[in-house]
């Protein structure tokens, strides 16, 4: 298995992600507390630090990404509300390509398992999942994912590219 780094936003990634489907996990700093415009938070003040979001696409995943790092869209999901805040920006994202919709539960178990992450939201993101408390983590620093990934056999690491982040 190979562990690579992609640069997002250039159509060498969408050459090197193969599949059309997958599970991916969203790395999200926030450089200062924050709040969202969502009735179900209100209140809520979010707190300064990295956020992991572990979201599905079975089926266009390429743009489903694409989505995530636009800055400019219509709320939909809410990881929208993340995503498109000031205080917010994607550090990286990981994919587990065609990686069945069960392992976005299974990924937020391990992540809480083997790291000192919180829920900062219950019910955020997984609305069509029982099983979860929310697939939004967060942590005051940033988790080392060696110890984690070493045990899945394809993995694709994607930075957004420096265009991207400014």
């Amino acid at each position: 298995m190979k562990f690579k780094e992609l640069l997002l936003g250039s159509k060498k990634v969408q050459r090197q992600i193969k599949s059309n489907s997958g599970i991916y996990l969203l790395e999200i700093y926030a450089k200062e507390n924050f709040k969202i415009n969502i009735n179900k938070f209100s209140g809520l003040i979010f707190k300064k630090g990295f956020y992991y979001y572990a979201g599905s696409a079975q089926k266009n995943l390429v743009p489903r990404l694409d989505r995530h790092l636009k800055d400019n869209k219509k709320n939909h999901w809410h990881i929208d509300y993340l995503t498109t805040n000031k205080a917010c920006k994607i550090n990286t994202i990981y994919i587990f390509e065609n990686a069945p919709k069960e392992f976005e539960c299974q990924l937020v178990y391990e992540l809480q398992k083997y790291f000192p992450v919180i829920f900062p939201a219950s019910g955020f993101g997984n609305s069509d999942c029982s099983n979860c408390n929310s697939h939004l983590l967060f942590n005051t620093k940033a988790i080392n994912y060696n110890q984690l990934f070493s045990r899945y056999q394809f993995i694709v690491r994607l930075i957004p590219s420096l265009n991207e982040t400014s």
